[in-house]
């Protein structure tokens, strides 16, 4: 079941076309990867889907839903959460803190069971920060400060979640964790649409790559499939160093 679909979207910057008729669906119990170069429209992809940009044509559902024309808070109510290129936490608070405001922020309109304590703490432990969590996020390295962000997002219970080069700053032995992670988040029903230049991540991680230049998807299908793409592999300067894992 596609959680997330989006269909024949297009974003312009006066004359410049960001996105450019850019149709994808990312499906309950599936990573779904986003790659291509810099400045293919990835970001600018997630950040109209998530509400912060309009479109100029196209549609956006979630499970089913047409919320094109909704604001992000509607969209976070509706099942969708993201993280940020760049970081975007509460950097004098502490592990701990920093969730539970997410928390705490939906707690504000949901009817959740048990407490935001125990909420908080469960997060943490889905995340593998319990052992961090009385340390301020400013004195944390930027891969477990994306782990943060990571709890935050999962504290909206989405149904679609938006990750933005969520690996940056992790070294070789958290990213292979951080795919399994991943896994058991798609696992649990959600659609999980990851933006990542590690593209090694991706191969191992996803089940379906989508590969954007110049804001057009220029293939789409499994890993192995986008591995061996011609159209990818010029993308990516003819060298295939960006497909490789």
């Amino acid at each position: 079941m596609a959680r997330l679909e989006v269909r024949d979207l297009t974003v312009r910057y006066g004359g410049h076309v960001a996105v450019d008729g850019v149709s994808l669906d990312a499906e309950a119990g599936r990573v779904t990867g986003l790659i291509g170069p810099n400045g293919a429209g990835k970001t600018t992809l997630f950040n109209v889907v998530s509400g912060l940009l309009p479109t100029q044509r196209g549609k956006i559902f979630l499970d089913g839903r047409d919320v094109t024309r909704m604001n992000p808070s509607r969209r976070a109510r509706r099942g969708l959460a993201r993280t940020f290129q760049r970081l975007e936490l509460f950097s004098m608070l502490s592990v701990r803190d920093n969730v539970r405001v997410a928390v705490d922020s939906r707690r504000s309109w949901s009817r959740d069971p048990g407490t935001a304590a125990d909420a908080t703490e469960e997060l943490m432990g889905r995340v593998g920060l319990t052992e961090l969590a009385d340390e301020r996020v400013d004195a944390l390295p930027t891969g477990q400060a994306r782990l943060v962000e990571l709890g935050r997002a999962l504290a909206t219970r989405p149904t679609v979640l938006l990750l933005d080069e969520p690996a940056s700053g992790q070294d070789d032995q958290e990213t292979r964790a951080f795919g399994g992670l991943l896994g058991e988040i798609a696992a649990s029903g959600v659609a999980v649409v990851l933006v990542e230049h590690d593209v090694g991540l991706v191969m191992r991680a996803c089940d379906h790559v989508y590969v954007l230049d110049f804001g057009r998807v220029i293939a789409s299908g499994t890993p192995e499939e986008i591995r061996h793409d011609e159209a990818v592999l010029a993308a990516y300067l003819g060298t295939g160093v960006g497909v490789r894992t």
